[in-house]
């Protein structure tokens, strides 16, 4: 089974169809809901909606998932029904597989119920597809369309003095890159003030599309990022870092350690990552869309129509 637990839970749907081809009397079976079985249409509804819930015991590699919403509506035309399944959840993985597996057994449904009334020639499922499907990345894009620059600025006394390799800071330069920033600075720096404003300085004097600290946002008496970065915000973005330890809470409780701040100083977005290589990847998943989308549309000096969908 792929791992998902890395990846942020958003609002995810799905529709997909397929078309059950009968004889006319039969479709007219399913309008009056007089097949010797009962009401194909209303069993063939349950049965999909049990099948949208269940589809991860059907299909071997398929996520367990809430779903919060399960349809399955009708298209009767003269010699053929199309059956329609929506699937809802939030969650961190798609229901694609919910809502064909929807569509496909309430077709089989109906075709079980209307054997009896012809011949198996004529009965006939056909055209099952995936309609739409929306949230996660196809919604909530995760890489820009036009690269952007972006500065890593990592604060560890150790890694500075050459006693540890840098895994962190490094994970989130790498992410950074297959998101679309480019180019990607990247620094090493003790944990001391006046080294990381004067890192902040230049970032924000080349007009830094993105600046990320990894590191200085926990209790110790070094930790001193959060305090020096926070003055520089004259736009706080407060839900960025709540987004974030949220997230993190989900998979050690340790992420409500973090007191990491975001916002805008001048052009330049600032967020305060933490300095394990677990808890910076982690930030970095949770709030990339967020990112993605502040850098392409509300950058301060971008139009911003405004609006949301």
């Amino acid at each position: 089974m792929k791992d998902v637990g890395g990846k942020p839970e958003t609002r995810r749907s799905a529709r997909a169809s397929c078309v059950l081809h009968a004889p006319a009397d039969c479709i007219e079976r399913l309008r009056n809901g007089d097949t010797e079985k009962g009401d194909a249409l209303k069993t063939a509804r349950v049965a999909g909606i049990l099948a949208a819930k269940r589809t991860d015991e059907l299909i071997p590699l398929c996520h367990p998932l809430p779903i919060y919403r399960a349809d399955i509506d009708y298209e009767l035309a003269g010699i053929s029904v199309k059956i329609i399944a929506t699937v809802e959840t939030i969650g961190p993985t798609g229901v694609e597989m919910e809502a064909l597996t929807a569509a496909s057994l309430a077709a089989l449904t109906l075709y079980d119920m209307l054997k009896p009334h012809c011949r198996p020639a004529e009965l006939r499922i056909t055209d099952t597809h995936l309609e739409d499907k929306r949230g996660g990345k196809s919604q909530f894009g995760r890489k820009l369309r036009v690269a952007a620059d972006a500065r890593v600025i990592v604060l560890s006394d150790t890694v500075a003095a050459g006693r540890k390799p840098d895994t962190a800071g490094r994970a989130v330069e790498q992410a950074l890159a297959a998101a679309g920033f480019a180019p990607v600075g990247y620094d090493v720096i003790p944990d001391e003030p006046a080294q990381l404003r004067a890192q902040v300085d230049a970032a924000l004097a080349s007009d830094v599309a993105l600046i990320i600290t990894v590191g200085g946002t926990g209790v110790s008496p070094r930790d001193q990022t959060t305090e020096t970065v926070a003055p520089y915000l004259s736009q706080a973005l407060p839900g960025l870092m709540e987004a974030a330890r949220a997230f993190g809470q989900r998979r050690t409780p340790y992420a409500a350690l973090s007191r990491g701040v975001a916002g805008y100083a001048g052009k330049s977005l600032i967020v305060t990552f933490p300095g394990s290589r677990g808890g910076a990847t982690e930030t970095l998943a949770a709030i990339l869309p967020s990112l993605v989308h502040l850098i392409e549309v509300c950058r301060p000096g971008k139009p911003h129509a405004g609006g949301y969908s």
